[in-house]
């Protein structure tokens, strides 16, 4: 199962709020790219998918497709700001590599 920090499920509800019309919630997938192999991807969706699994993070439902979930068992995602930037962050026990800008990665 994934995890939403607070502070991610936070941010993700301020964001939401401000889409016109409001979407049903957030998919989060793995998808092929990259440098490494695989990207993480998050996008609003107005429906899940028929095969997506939801998950519920105080009131933000989460919809992940079948297959990004082998690559996603375990992982938390969390929101951080620094003096670099901010921005969403995973924490992913299923990565063995990743790549020089940090965005992708092999499973």
């Amino acid at each position: 199962m994934i995890q939403l920090t607070d502070t991610a499920v936070s941010k993700v509800k301020e964001i939401l709020g401000q889409q016109d019309p409001q979407p049903a919630g957030l998919r989060i997938s793995v998808v092929g790219g990259g440098c490494s192999g695989f990207n993480y991807s998050m996008a609003f969706e107005s429906e899940p998918g028929m095969l997506d699994k939801t998950y519920d993070f105080s009131g933000l439902k989460v919809f992940i497709d079948q297959a990004s979930l082998l690559y996603l068992d375990g992982a938390e995602v969390d929101y951080v700001e620094t003096l670099e930037g901010s921005g969403f962050k995973f924490s992913n026990p299923n990565v063995k590599t990743t790549c020089g800008c940090g965005s992708s990665f092999s499973a």
